[in-house]
């Protein structure tokens, strides 16, 4: 899903959704959320709706942090041992 617009954005919700703001991708996960990519804004209304959805955006982004209880790091998929499960398939 590609949101362009200002529809609703849930930060750490889900791992598919990007928010994209001109060549910005804003990609959501359950643990990080990823910034690439670059923007211009430009002064004019189209880099005022840009500033104004990118601040929509973070202001989220901070809001569900602090209303989170957080450990002190996320742990990285190096760090985390792989488990055995049974093959389906045999």
């Amino acid at each position: 899903m590609t949101d362009t617009s200002k529809d609703r954005f849930e930060p750490f919700a889900d791992g598919a959704s990007v928010r994209s703001v001109g060549g910005l991708s804003i990609e959501n996960g359950t643990a990080r959320i990823a910034v690439h990519g670059s923007l211009d804004i430009t002064k004019d209304r189209i880099g005022l709706d840009q500033a104004r959805l990118l601040r929509e955006t973070f202001e989220a982004v901070v809001k569900a942090l602090e209303a989170a209880a957080l450990p002190e790091k996320v742990a990285e998929a190096a760090d985390i041992a792989p488990k055995r499960v049974k093959n389906p398939f045999a």
